[in-house]
């Protein structure tokens, strides 16, 4: 395999900025920073520490630490996102992780709003934010934690819950 081939059993480092590229449409560390910053108010200094990965064409990795570049392992550290495709989309794991330091595109719901989420439900929602996707909060016991990644388009909200992590919640 030639170096400026994406690798779909691999995991390669995204490199540092877009003219750092040697794989054609694979996301720099900058821009990853930036689209997180710029769609969620999340400053690149959050991620200090982690270092961002691609394995297969479009998902990309973020991994406390540091490994070897390339390396060819089954998983490392959580999904991030998903790109490669007209608008990038946070995982829920991501946004699990990181998206208590949001400061835009976020959504509190109210219990039942929260209930019919989690259930992997759409529901109509008022919202005066962008459309797209939005990190999904919820408030309990005095704590607001991010439920994970809703899709906001004409005045509903797209659960983005996976499938295996829904919950019916009484």
């Amino acid at each position: 395999m030639a170096e400026n081939e994406n690798v779909g059993q691999r995991f390669d480092r995204l490199p540092a900025t877009p003219e750092d590229r040697v794989v054609s449409g694979r996301p720099s560390r900058q821009q990853v920073l930036e689209w997180w910053d710029e769609r969620f108010g999340i400053p690149p200094s959050v991620f200090d520490g982690y270092s961002f990965w691609e394995k297969g064409a479009g998902k990309l990795w973020v991994f406390a630490g540091d490994a070897p570049d390339p390396i060819g392992v089954e998983a490392l550290g959580l999904t991030a996102l998903r790109v490669r495709q007209e608008h990038w989309k946070p995982t829920t794991d991501a946004v699990q992780r990181f998206g208590h330091h949001a400061s835009k595109n976020v959504v509190e719901l109210d219990d039942p709003a929260a209930r019919t989420f989690i259930a992997g439900d759409d529901q109509q929602l008022a919202w005066d934010g962008d459309w797209g996707y939005l990190i999904v909060t919820h408030s309990t016991a005095g704590e607001t934690e991010p439920l994970g990644v809703g899709l906001y388009l004409h005045g509903k909200l797209r659960s983005q819950i996976p499938k295996g992590r829904r919950r019916e919640i009484e």
